[in-house]
């Protein structure tokens, strides 16, 4: 069982440090090595004077719904790492986390909502008539894979209970 608590925790803060980078990093859309989008600048590399120069993104109704749900899910998570680590100290033996299963599972929901928004309106976000030249970038392969695996250590938080 000590060996499962170590493998939930771990998950969460690997989930937890994978979700705030693609939330905070500058590849959701990637046209070339010199020019990419995020949640919150458009950037441009200027061979010049080797420097990025980033200018805020147009705020659509899209994207900031995909900006708002995703720093949910990284607050949800946040706060779900936390009751779990209270609960940890505070709860009787043979309690169940459900509180922080429930938060990881709400923080699995919102990243997926977001992700799902991005993946449909990606032209109207990027406000671009060239969207179709570019591709997805890591930082929103790296919100999609972190989906299944805050689902998944949300339902192990559910079942998990609390030996000494």
């Amino acid at each position: 069982m000590a060996f499962l608590l170590m493998f939930v925790t771990l998950l969460h803060l690997i989930t937890l440090a994978m979700l705030f980078i693609a939330t905070m990093e500058k590849q959701w859309w990637v046209w070339d090595a010199t020019k990419n989008s995020d949640l919150w600048y458009n950037c441009m590399y200027d061979n010049a004077t080797e420097t990025w120069l980033c200018a805020s993104s147009k705020e659509t109704e899209w994207l900031q719904a995909v900006q708002a749900l995703m720093v949910l899910s990284v607050v949800f998570s946040s706060i779900s790492f936390l009751v779990f680590l209270g609960q940890l100290f505070t709860m009787s033996k043979g309690g169940l986390f459900y509180i922080t299963g429930l938060c990881q599972i709400f923080a699995g929901l919102t990243a997926f909502a977001a992700t799902l928004i991005y993946t449909l309106h990606h032209t109207e976000i990027l406000g671009f008539k060239d969207s179709d030249s570019g591709h997805f970038g890591y930082c929103f392969i790296l919100a999609w894979v972190c989906v299944p695996l805050l689902l998944c250590s949300g339902t192990m938080y559910v079942h998990l209970r609390k030996r000494e």
